[in-house]
Parts: C-alpha cells; structure tokens; sequence
C-alpha cells in the first residue's frame, strides 16, 4: 500500500501540491505509525549544534565533576570520561546515519518500533520521555542550589516559580525563537568551559597570585588514583568505576541534536555535520575539563569533601571555585557561579525541549494519547509542553527535602534510563544495519556514513548495557546497602521490560525481520521537502559570521 506523506513541517512543503496525510495511515507492514507532523522546520544548523552542546553541559561538568574526582582521583577522573567518548563516539555514529537518512520528529524512538519491534519502540520512546523529564526538576533544584551561594534569603518556591514561567515562555515560542535562545544560552556555557580551561593552564604555570606554578603536583601527592572503600588495587578499581559511573551520567549529545531532526532545515546536510561538530566539541570539553579538575585540586582537600558532605550552595562545591579560593582569586568565584547558574538553566530549557518532543513523537506512532499531537499554529506541540512542566513541579520536593539529597534521587534514576536508551539506539542500529544488508541497499547513497559498523554499534551496545547494571553498584557493597538508592538506581531497568512485554502482549507485536523492514518508511515528506528546499543566504554580516562559525 502506498504511504501517504503526513503533513508538512515547514513552509516550502506546504506550497507544495502533494495531498496530506490523514491522522492515521498503514504502511505495507500494517504499522498505524503514520500521523500528520504540524512541527515546522526552522532550526539552522547553528541551533541545533548549540541545542546540543546545551542539553549536555549542565551542573555536572562544573560542580558535581568535583564527587568524581574524590572517589577516584585525578588519574580515574581522566582515563574514564576519555574511554566514555570513546563509547559515546559509537552511538553518535549509529544515530548519525539513521537520523541523516530519516530526519523526522523523535527519530531514535520511532526508529526502535520500525526496525525492531513496535513494543521496543514503546518502551524505548517511554524510557526516553521519563528520562528527559526527569532531567527538567533536576536542573531546576540546581538553580536554586546554585543561588544559594549569594544568598539564603530567596524563597525555594519563588525560584522555582519563576523558572518554570521561563521555560513555559520560551518553549512556547516559535522554535526559531526557542532555538536562538538556547544558542545564545550555550554560548554562555562554551565561554564559560574554555575560559576554565584557560585559566587552568594559567595558573598551573604560576599565573596566580601567590606565583606558584604547580602543574601536575597533585597528581604526584596525593596521588594519581584515590582508593575508594577499600585499600589498595581494589579500592583503586572501585574508585575508577565511581568515576566512569559519573562520566556516563555526564556526557551525551549526539541523542539531542536528534531530538531536533524534525523542526532542521535542511536536516540531510545540517544534521550529518551538527552530529560530528557536537561530538569533537563536547569530546574535547569533557576531556579537557577533567583533566583540569584534577590539576587545580587535590582529591583529599578538605574544603571540596566539606562542600559535598554538607551540601555547600551553588560553586561553592566546584573544584574551580574551590581552587579560586586556595590561590587568593576573590572576584572569578561570583562569576562562575553566574554562568553555571546560567548552565542550569539553559539545560533544563533542553530538556524540557527534548521531553516535549519525545512525548510528541510517541503521540505521533499513537503510542501516547491522541489530544498530545495537537500543535499551535506555529507549531508547538502544546500539550505536551504542559505535561512536561506539570512533572517539573516535582521540583517543589526542595520544600521537605534538602537540595542535596533530591539531586541525588534524580541523578540515580535518569543515569540508568540514558545508558538503556543507548542500548536501544545501537541494536535499533544494528537492525538498520542488517535490512540494509538483507535488501542490498547501497549505503554510499546516505547522508551520513559511519565508519567501523556495525561493529562498532555493537561495542556501544555492549559497554552500556554493561553499565546499566554497574550504576548502583555501591548498594551491594558490604555496609552500603540502601533501599532508596537502590530502587533510584534500578527503578527504570525494571520498568523497561515491563513497558516492552506490556505493549507486547496487548498489541501482539513481532519482530520485524530483516528483509520485511521499510526503509523508505517516513521518506516521502523528506524527499518532497527536498524538492521544494531553497536555501537562504546570510542576511546581514552578522550572520555571515555565524554561518562561517558554525555551518
């Protein structure tokens, strides 16, 4: 049967002559997946590169990088978040040259249900939307955290107001003006990192008040390695896992840039270079501020365990500010905390982008409610913009529970729900890969070619469905059992076959097989956009600049 194109998402496509899709349509496979997109295309490739350097650079790289580096020292803290970029390189690569050859709304989700199983697809899109909204009240309790090392005077429920206003604003927008925000914001977020990494080596090499250039010293006393729980080697290993456990909690992006595919334009040349743009730029920001972490403090200094274990507000736990304070810098500490504040804030903006498409996109397989894929004319899903701040009200816990401890709980259950969902892109890959081969689909013909597949796909899917597991590792540690943290830690693991083997058993879904899967399935409002594209040069030279910078 022939698939009627859904309805366009951006202007050239609804100039365009080709009859739009009815609500509900059936592919040759009998899939009801096919539903009308009103979202428009209007993200440059400037957006989305910053949408996703946004999403990843929170609190963690600044603040809660210092807990990393006290488990495991700074010889850990580097050789995991250089081996997990490594393994995030792997799902870039997957999720590259799927979204590049099917840029539409919640790809990775709905790739789930068309290359493997409907019933993955439904809980894989779940996963995903659970995951990212979580994430929002996480970043909302760090802003209040963050404020806190001003000033204890601001009520918790009038910080919390406010930025949910904010981000009821701004995502309500037209996602042009959504997209530059959150530009402007990230662009906040890279001054911030680089000037870090700056003032690292400026420091390190005696550029500092009391004109003591230390460079690697700490790395020789107290060591290299910290020895975590237990003496010796061992205490050592479970030290570096505490470490790679941070990093995989820490470092993601190439699932955000894909969050945007269905609102690029021009998404088949955009997206393929957004994706390796957003990876070697994290990679080195992640890389890089790990290492310096563990140059400018030592893993035992007793003002970074007291900030942790006390629950210090805002910066005031940061390895850079708590370096600032030990080389008589007085100023650099309050703009630091202003700009992770302004971090916080940008990224909770991307997640409840991410959670509101993720929720939109399961509208449109019909695996959510119908009434979440009504849009407003400027083509904001609405609805589901709703539901996602109604869960960042959970942020009000800050009321009857430290901040401190509600930041624990969200950072336990969203690291397992990210590490599944990068399971689930790599075997959707590895499907994708294996329909290609079944059906002699030429692969040079795609956007985006990723190289080592598909074993690197499987690399990917192996180490973090490895991790999935490792996460709450702690909990079965002789004297560290606690039942919070072990239902935090492990709550989505259990959730996740129950949401697979529940869709299952009610809609009675199979595993597609290689030969019968559609891979033009979605294709036909993409080709027609295509057609229709004309690309607009540069207006003015600002954005000459912009698009010399950034494509």
């Amino acid at each position: 049967m022939a698939v009627t194109p859904p309805a366009y998402s951006h202007d050239a496509e609804k100039d365009s002559k080709t009859t739009p899709a009815s609500l509900t349509n059936e592919d040759h496979l009998g899939q009801q997946n096919v539903f009308g997109d009103e979202t428009h295309r209007r993200l440059k490739s400037r957006h989305i590169q910053l949408i996703g350097i946004g999403g990843t650079i929170g609190t963690v790289l600044f603040v809660q990088i210092g807990k990393g580096l006290m488990q495991g020292g700074p010889g850990s803290l580097f050789i995991a978040f250089s081996f997990w970029c490594l393994i995030v390189l792997t799902i870039t690569m997957c999720i590259a040259e799927m979204v590049s050859y099917t840029p539409i709304s919640s790809p990775f989700v709905r790739f789930a249900g068309t290359y493997v199983d409907e019933a993955l697809g439904f809980a894989a899109g779940w996963n995903f939307f659970i995951f990212e909204a979580a994430l929002v009240p996480f970043e909302v309790t760090a802003c209040h955290f963050i404020l806190q090392f001003w000033t204890d005077a601001i009520p918790v429920g009038a910080t919390i107001a406010v930025i949910i206003v904010l981000y009821a604003l701004i995502n309500l927008m037209a996602i042009q003006y959504f997209g530059e925000t959150e530009f402007w914001a990230a662009i906040g977020k890279v001054i911030l990192i680089v000037g870090l990494i700056l003032f690292t080596f400026i420091v390190m090499v005696g550029g500092n008040p009391q004109r003591d250039a230390f460079g690697f010293t700490y790395w020789k006393s107290p060591g290299a390695f910290a020895e975590l729980y237990y003496e010796g080697a061992l205490g050592k290993f479970v030290g570096f896992m505490g470490c790679l456990i941070q990093a995989a909690f820490s470092i993601a992006g190439p699932d955000y840039v894909a969050m945007a595919a269905g609102e690029a334009e021009n998404p088949r040349e955009t997206l393929p270079r957004a994706f390796k743009t957003v990876f070697y730029r994290l990679t080195f920001f992640f890389v890089l501020g790990s290492l310096c972490v563990g140059i400018l403090v030592p893993y035992d200094d007793p003002n970074m365990i007291a900030a942790f274990r006390d629950g210090k507000a805002g910066a005031a736990a940061s390895p850079y500010v708590i370096a600032m304070d030990r080389l008589g810098i007085r100023v650099l500490p309050h703009i630091v905390n202003a700009m992770i504040l302004v971090s916080a804030f940008s990224a909770g903006n991307s997640y409840v982008f991410c959670a509101t498409r993720s929720l939109y996109g399961l509208a449109l397989e019909g695996k959510a409610p119908r009434f979440l894929r009504t849009c407003t004319r400027t083509g904001v899903p609405i609805y589901c913009v709703v539901v996602v701040l109604a869960i960042a009200l959970l942020s009000f816990l800050q009321l009857s529970n430290s901040s401190a401890v509600v930041l624990s709980w969200f950072v336990s259950l969203v690291t397992a729900s990210q590490l599944i969902n990068f399971s689930v892109i790599c075997f959707t890959y590895i499907r994708f890969y294996r329909a290609m081969k079944a059906q002699s689909f030429d692969r040079s013909v795609l956007p985006y070619r990723a190289w080592f597949m598909p074993h690197a796909a499987y690399i990917g899917m192996v180490a973090t469905f490895i991790m999935v597991f490792v996460g709450g590792y702690t909990v079965f540690l002789p004297g560290h059992w606690d039942i919070p943290n072990f239902l935090f830690s492990y709550t989505s693991v259990a959730l996740f076959p129950v949401l697979y083997v529940g869709w299952k058993i009610v809609h009675k879904t199979k595993i597609v097989k290689p030969t019968e899967i559609d891979l033009r399935h979605n294709l036909a409002p993409i080709e027609e956009y295509e057609r229709n594209y004309v690309p607009q040069p540069p207006a003015n030279w600002f954005e000459k600049i912009l698009h010399f910078l950034f494509g």
